[in-house]
């Protein structure tokens, strides 16, 4: 067993601050390895957002292996600050709202952990949604039913059904998550195997698939610009022989249908429909439909709108890759400031870097990939994807290309095992705990993931699906600071050395002053904050917006750093 870990040898149990669940975690019961955290990495990374991470880089003209190469180094970089974080978690055994006692204060520590819980409570929500629509989708092929696409009985019945069974484990406690985690992990590897075996059988070999790739890049159709004239470019998908998929299209403008005519991989001119100006003042639009009449039934493909080519306005190809880079970064930023909340449960530090190490980066790229590969797949493999917008880029839509209900039902019961398997882990412990700090006499971990899922209702997910979806990922790479501060603090002027005992007094040196609040901690992570977020109002400072993420963590802990540095209290408390 580690001789670093630190135990309590205090009796601090009557504080309103201490509580069962907010304790050090004893050396007995530190029953976590190293394969059991890179479970439930596996288990939190396999998810609906990773399979679309790699498709999202695709459609703004990488190619594939670029936007492996950035997940795969934007997971190791998030990997090292959710290690250090993670330290202080083995270390002394307590979870995220517990050690940021120290750097926020015992009351100013509920701003950065309750934010870090709402966003969670949000993903909870919209994650039991989704995992209630798979089962809807078992129910109507097992029944031979045909889904409705609006809101229904059956989806809501499918929604209570899955919230219950998140409910279950979180009522059974760390240990069943734990046994979830540990035996969804190998299950969700095999699923990713199997689907890339899929693509690979359906397309006769790996590089015929992934050539598709280039076709995924290209706009469907786009407007250009030339001598006062306007082109129409049009990009229909080609099956595995080369041939174009779309034999014929037809384009509307607000005053204008043309007939269906023969597709051409030559610009149309359509300047006596539209305008430039009309264009630009978003006066007139352009839609495009495909379709293959050589078939019966035709197939024709969703409408779309023709975007205004900008290709002598592009950015540099490594700003492109510093902006994605930032974003994959964001992707777990929550996680990397509650990580302790898992690390806790750790026998070893050797244990919690290996964990990580195996478990997050590799898996991310592995489920990136998978998207990349089986919707390349599906470009060849289902005749009725037309367009590069077509695609089955989730595995939602992928699914409902199957007719077989026995395919439906394995697919969705693998949809159900990794849905769950996030949601417990991602969503669940970090607010729990948020809760139970508010009022440790009160509220237990038991009860602070029961009011996770009653907050997952109501935010009404069924209404907010799209839309609290970007909200929660601007919110979550506003969280930059708190990780700089809580880093800062643990590294830089503690020396990662905390007072236990005193993190659980009332009036103790955590207390700062009696008051509760570090306001060193409130002010640089309220200016952080506000850096991070002026380039949204200020256009000529958007660089510091799409960068939010480092920029808030970087101008926090500097802040933070010389602040507490030139305040007697933080050496007070280091002697």
């Amino acid at each position: 067993m580690n001789k670093d870990i630190v135990e309590l040898h205090e009796d601090v149990s009557q504080s309103p601050l201490y509580s069962e669940d907010l304790a050090p975690v004893s050396k007995i019961n530190r029953t976590w390895n190293k394969w059991n955290l890179a479970a439930i990495w596996i288990g939190m990374a396999v998810c609906i957002p990773t399979y679309l991470l790699a498709s999202y880089m695709i459609k703004t003209g990488l190619n594939w292996y670029e936007a492996l190469i950035i997940i795969g180094l934007a997971n190791l970089i998030i990997t090292v600050p959710m290690i250090l974080n993670g330290h202080a978690g083995v270390k002394y055994g307590v979870p995220f709202p517990v050690i940021g006692r120290s750097s926020f204060g015992t009351k100013g520590i509920h701003i950065a952990s309750v934010a870090r819980g709402i966003i969670a409570c949000g993903w909870f929500g919209v994650q039991t949604w989704i995992g209630g629509l798979a089962i809807y989708a078992i129910f109507n092929a097992v029944t031979g039913s045909t889904g409705e696409l609006g809101l229904s009985v059956g989806k809501f019945v499918g929604f209570g059904i899955f919230w219950f069974i998140n409910i279950y484990f979180i009522w059974k406690g760390t240990e069943s998550i734990k046994w979830l985690e540990t035996y969804s992990a190998p299950i969700l590897i095999i699923m990713g195997v199997a689907l890339i075996w899929w693509g690979y059988a359906k397309a006769d070999g790996f590089s015929v698939v992934l050539n598709q790739s280039k076709q995924l890049e290209k706009t469907a159709a786009v407007i250009s610009e030339k001598d006062n004239t306007l082109f129409l470019t049009l990009n229909s998908l080609n099956d595995k022989a080369g041939n174009q998929k779309g034999n014929e299209f037809q384009f509307t403008t607000n005053n204008f249908k043309s007939e269906w005519k023969s597709f051409s991989t030559k610009p149309i001119n359509i300047s006596e429909y539209v305008s430039l100006d009309e264009l630009n003042n978003q006066k007139n639009t352009v839609h495009v439909q495909f379709r293959n009449s050589k078939v019966n039934p035709i197939i024709k493909s969703s409408i779309v709108t023709a975007l205004i080519g900008t290709s002598n306005e592009k950015n540099s190809k490594f700003w492109s890759y510093f902006l994605w880079m930032t974003a994959m970064v964001g992707f777990w930023a929550t996680m990397s400031i509650s990580i302790a909340d898992i690390t806790r449960y750790a026998s070893t530090q050797k244990d919690q870097v290996a964990g990580q190490f195996i478990g997050l980066p590799g898996t991310m790229m592995l489920y990136s990939f998978v998207g990349i590969f089986v919707t390349c797949a599906a470009v060849i493999n289902f005749e009725d994807v037309l367009i590069a917008d077509d695609a089955p880029w989730d595995p939602v839509s992928l699914i409902a290309k199957f007719k077989s209900p026995i395919v439906v039902i394995i697919a969705q019961i693998f949809m159900l095992i990794a849905t769950l398997s996030t949601n417990i882990a991602a969503n669940v412990i970090a607010p729990a705990n948020a809760f139970s700090n508010l009022f440790p006499k009160k509220i237990s971990f038991r009860m602070g993931g029961l009011i996770t899922g009653i907050i997952g209702v109501l935010i009404v997910p069924w209404w907010l699906l799209n839309e609290i979806s970007g909200f929660l990922i601007f919110v979550s790479g506003l969280l930059g600071p708190v990780l700089g501060i809580l880093i800062t603090d643990y590294y830089l002027i503690r020396k990662k050395r905390l007072e236990l005992a005193e993190l659980y007094k009332v009036d103790g040196i955590y207390s700062y002053g009696k008051t509760g609040f570090n306001k060193v901690a409130l002010i640089a992570l309220f200016i952080g904050v506000f850096i991070a977020l002026i380039g949204y109002w200020v256009p000529a400072l958007n660089f510091l917006y799409s960068l939010s993420w480092f920029t808030g963590f970087i101008i926090s802990s500097m802040i933070y750093y010389v602040m507490m540095k030139n305040n007697k209290i933080s050496f007070k408390i280091n002697n």
